[in-house]
């Protein structure tokens, strides 16, 4: 194994995890204001993970994975579309998670918690073996 390939691979994870830290602030907040504003759960956590989406998208294509950005065309639309799908899959598991969690009478908090931890393995693994692959990026 390339130690030079390890010690980027660790550098660019922990460009993600602050990337994930500031998207989080932003998902998190939303959905904390909006609870605090009357909102019910679910609606509030999936509105907080789109705009989490939006931001994760700008602070990971601009501070990440700047190397594997497609440049244009049809490749970075491609590149859009697989992220926004990998997001989807990380909404879909946080919906989820705080869905039964509100079934059982659980503190929504709580299940955004746990939310967000299986989200951001998930999206991790996505996005840095598929969207931001170099085959994608060309």
């Amino acid at each position: 194994m390339n130690l030079t390939r390890v010690r980027l691979g660790d550098i660019r994870f922990v460009r993600y995890l602050l990337a994930s830290a500031g998207a989080l602030a932003v998902d998190v907040g939303t959905f904390l204001a909006l609870l605090s504003g009357g909102a019910q759960a679910v609606p509030a956590s999936v509105a907080g993970y789109v705009l989490g989406i939006v931001a994760h998208w700008l602070l990971s294509s601009r501070a990440v994975f700047v190397a594997n950005v497609a440049v244009g065309g049809a490749a970075r639309n491609w590149q859009k579309g697989l992220f926004v799908l990998s997001a989807l899959i990380g909404l879909g598991l946080t919906t989820t998670i705080v869905a039964i969690a509100e079934s059982l009478a659980l503190d929504p908090r709580l299940a955004k918690l746990v939310a967000i931890g299986v989200s951001f393995l998930a999206t991790w693994l996505l996005r840095s073996q598929i969207v931001f692959s170099r085959r994608i990026a060309g």
